[in-house]
């Protein structure tokens, strides 16, 4: 089986994962419209901000969907089943890694 084209490029890979891991099953990433106020959009996950282009590659590829807004209007984005494969997926290629390539991984992305 070919692999899958949406991960031959994965942005900061084990930041990537560690955004994935931190969202679990149930935990959802706030996306937040900012173009009113000079900022632009943001994404949120327990009160941290995710790097833009993670958010944007994770929408982008399908790994996540909106599932609408929050009362003070952000939406809301949850890992597709899709996602859930790329985290599990994500999480056996680590434990799979040594030390020290897991330390350049996350030093050179």
């Amino acid at each position: 089986m070919p692999p899958d084209p949406r991960t031959a490029f994965v942005p900061n890979r084990a930041q990537t994962l560690e955004v994935l891991r931190l969202m679990g099953e149930y935990r959802p990433i706030l996306m937040l419209k900012g173009d009113d106020d000079g900022y632009g959009t943001r994404w949120v996950l327990d009160g941290q901000q995710v790097d833009p282009g993670i958010a944007s590659y994770l929408m982008e590829s399908g790994f996540l969907v909106d599932t609408g807004a929050t009362e003070m209007g952000a939406r809301t984005l949850n890992l597709t089943e899709s996602g859930r494969v790329l985290r599990r997926n994500g999480e056996l290629w680590w434990q799979q890694l040594g030390t020290l390539q897991r330390l350049k991984i996350t030093i050179l992305g």
